[in-house]
C-alpha cells in the first residue's frame, strides 16, 4: 500500500537486455513489479517510467531514486540476475556497498528468488533510458554508506518469507504480499530515531509527506476494525468504498498498483489485515458539545462543510466521504484531515471508478484557529472520539506545505 518507498542502486557489470519472446514470464514479472509499486518511486514527475530521479524525503535528507531501465551507462543494464537478487535480499550493490533502507530491502528480503528473478526479467524488457541521477544527496554523516553495517546488525534480519502452517493459504498469501513485495509497513509503521520500524507498532500508522499513513490493523478505533474484507478489497481495487475515498499518497498506490492487482490477491491482503491487531487501546471519551472549541467548530462545520458531508457526518455515498466513524478522522495524529482542509484533495480515479471527486482548499479562508476548531469538532462528533487539535499543529503544517510548494 504506499509503498511507497523503493530505490535499488547504482550500476555495475552484467549482461545485455533480456529476450522479450516469453509472454507468460513477461506478464508475471510485470504483475510482480506492479504489486511492488516500483514505478511510483522510480519515476520522477514528468519523467520516463522507471528512469528514476524522484526525490524521496527521509528524516535524514532527500534520496534520489535510481534508474531501473536497462540502460548500461545510467541504469541497471550491466546488472546480472544475481546482482539484482542481492540488492533485493541483502540490501547490497553489485560491488558490495550498502543500500539505504529507503529502498525497503528489509521487506524485499522475504520475496522468493523466483519472484525477484521475474521482476528482473521484466525490467530488462523496458526501453533503456539514459538518465543520470545524482545519488549523493544525503548530508554528512548520513552519506557514509558503511554506517549501514551497524544499522543492518541492529534492525535487518534477512530471509525468505516463511508461511505459517497454522494459517490458511489465503492468509499466508496476504502476509507474503503485505510483509514482502507490498512493503506496506514501510509507510504504515512508525519509525524510531534510526529510521527503522518500531516492531511493536507494526502497521499502526506513521507520518509521511505531511500526511498520515493510517493504522491498518484491525483496531476498531483507528484501524480497519469496522471494515469488512469486501470493504478493503473495494478500497484497494477502486480507491473507494460506499463511505470512503482514497486521497494523498494512497491515491498513487491504488492508481499505480493495487487497482491493477488480481482480486484474489487483494482479498488475501484483506484477510491478513483483518487478523492484525484485533484489539486496540480503549477508545477516548469525546469532548463535550459545550466545549468552547467544539461550539466554534460546529458553527464552522454547519456553514462550510455540512452541505456536502451532511449535518450528521454521513456524507454522500461514493461522492463525499462519511466522517462519522471514519478511521482517518480518528487517528491520533490529525495531519491528514488538516492537510485536506488546507490544500484540498482529489480522490483516486481507477478504471472501474473513473470519477475522482475533489474537495476544494479551504486554507485560504479559514485561519489556523478555525481549522483547529472544525477538525476538533469532526473528530469528536457522531460517535467519533479523538484528541483536540491545537492551532499550533495547523500553523506548523501550513508552513511545511507552503515550503513544499503545496
Amino acid at each position: 500500500m504506499r509503498s511507497v518507498i523503493a530505490f535499488v542502486a547504482l550500476i555495475a557489470a552484467g549482461p545485455a537486455l533480456a529476450e522479450q519472446d516469453n509472454y507468460i514470464d513477461f506478464a508475471r514479472g510485470k504483475a510482480l513489479a506492479t504489486a511492488g509499486d516500483c514505478i511510483a518511486c522510480h519515476t520522477a514527475p514528468g519523467g520516463r517510467p522507471f528512469a528514476g530521479g524522484l526525490a524521496l524525503q527521509t528524516p535524514f535528507g532527500a534520496i534520489m531514486t535510481p534508474n531501473l531501465t536497462p540502460d548500461e551507462a545510467t541504469g541497471i543494464g550491466r546488472w546480472s540476475k544475481d546482482n539484482f537478487a542481492r540488492a533485493m535480499h541483502e540490501g547490497r550493490r553489485p560491488d558490495g556497498t550498502y543500500l539505504y533502507p529507503a529502498f525497503p530491502y528489509p521487506y524485499y528480503t522475504k520475496v522468493t528468488r523466483q519472484d525477484t528473478d521475474a521482476i528482473y526479467d521484466y525490467l530488462r524488457t523496458l526501453t533503456p533510458v539514459s538518465n543520470v541521477v545524482n545519488r549523493r544527496t544525503l548530508p554528512f554523516p548520513f552519506s557514509i554508506r558503511t554506517s549501514m553495517l551497524g544499522w543492518n546488525a541492529l534492525f535487518f534480519t534477512p530471509g525468505y518469507f516463511a508461511a505459517d502452517p497454522g494459517r490458511s493459504e489465503e492468509f499466508n498469501r496476504g502476509a507474503y504480499l503485505v510483509e514482502g513485495l507490498g512493503h506496506c509497513g514501510a509507510c504504515h509503521t512508525p519509525l524510531n530515531v534510526f529510521g527503522a520500524n518500531k516492531a511493536d507498532q507494526y502497521l499502526k500508522g506513521n507520518p509521511i509527506d505531511n500526511w498520515i499513513a493510517p493504522n491498518i490493523t484491525n483496531d476498531s478505533q483507528a484501524g480497519l476494525g469496522n471494515w469488512s474484507v469486501d470493504d478493503i478489497v473495494q478500497y484497494l481495487k477502486n480507491g473507494q468504498t460506499r463511505s470512503s475515498l482514497a486521497s494523498g499518497p494512497m491515491k498513487d498506490v491504488i492508481e499505480n498498483s493495487t487497482s491493477k492487482m488480481p482480486d484474489a490477491d487483494l482479498k488475501a491482503i484483506a484477510v491478513y489485515l483483518k487478523e492484525r491487531g484485533a484489539s486496540g487501546p480503549p477508545a477516548p471519551v469525546p469532548l463535550s458539545t459545550s466545549d468552547p472549541q467544539m461550539v466554534v467548530g460546529q458553527a464552522i462545520f454547519t456553514d462550510t462543510c455540512a452541505a456536502c458531508h451532511a449535518t450528521n457526518g454521513t456524507g454522500v455515498e461514493r461522492l463525499f466521504p462519511r466522517l462519522a466513524g471514519n478511521a482517518i478522522v480518528k487517528q491520533d495524529d490529525p495531519s491528514s484531515l488538516v492537510h485536506i482542509i488546507l490544500t484540498g484533495a482529489r480522490a483516486t480515479g481507477t478504471e472501474a471508478r473513473p470519477t475522482s471527486p475533489a474537495m476544494p482548499s479551504l486554507g485560504y479562508r479559514l485561519n489556523d484557529n478555525q481549522i483547529a476548531a472544525v477538525v476538533t469538532y469532526i473528530r469528536n462528533s457522531w460517535g467519533n472520539a479523538a484528541p483536540r487539535v491545537d492551532a499550533d499543529v495547523v500553523r506548523t503544517l501550513r508552513g511545511r506545505l507552503s515550503s513544499a510548494g503545496n
